[in-house]
């Protein structure tokens, strides 16, 4: 599917991507679910998420983070507050340690809390995109707290594009799993 680049595309990318990775997460078997994820004999996989997510929850807890970040950056610079996407101390060079820190902040969350929080969010980031018309969501820099990109091109980062980020890294778990 290419990049969206109307309203439509973008709710239709999402919803579509949304719904293949449930689906891919409710194929999974009781070993696929149960076996914690261990990317680490793998030289291709270098980036620091393939060594943090240890299970399905993880992977859930951090789209809902990331979802949270989009839901409250626009509320906020809607609002009139000019904040970051993301928040302080974080930057686009340490963004990675704030990942670590959604990972830790959710230990303890269950599987089916984590599918809750969610689902829930997907929803509240849908209609939060039903708000705003083609030109705000894909004019560049249409608001002046998008800096040089648009809208748009954050809804997709936080939807239709990390599920497809979600996916491949469930699918090399599942291929990990034959092995073993």
């Amino acid at each position: 599917m290419p990049r969206p680049t109307t309203k439509a595309q973008l709710l239709q990318a999402a919803a579509v991507n949304f719904e293949k990775l449930n689906q891919l997460i409710d194929n999974m078997t009781e070993k696929e679910l149960t076996t914690a994820f261990d990317f680490s004999q793998d030289v291709k996989k270098k980036e620091a998420h393939w060594q943090r997510d240890k299970c399905v929850r993880d992977i859930l807890v951090h789209l809902h983070e990331w979802h949270k970040l989009l839901l409250n950056w626009v509320e906020v610079n809607r609002q009139g507050q000019a904040q970051p996407f993301l928040p302080p101390p974080y930057t686009w060079k340490t963004y990675a340690d704030m990942n670590v820190a959604f990972f830790n902040k959710h230990q303890s969350t269950s599987f089916a809390e984590a599918k809750r929080l969610f689902f829930a969010t997907h929803e509240k980031v849908m209609a939060l995109i039903e708000k705003f018309d083609d030109k705000d969501l894909f004019t560049k820099a249409y608001f002046d707290w998008t800096g040089t990109t648009s809208l748009g091109s954050y809804c997709i980062s936080s939807t239709s594009s990390h599920y497809d980020w979600a996916m491949k890294k469930i699918r090399a778990h599942k291929r990990r799993c034959k092995t073993l």
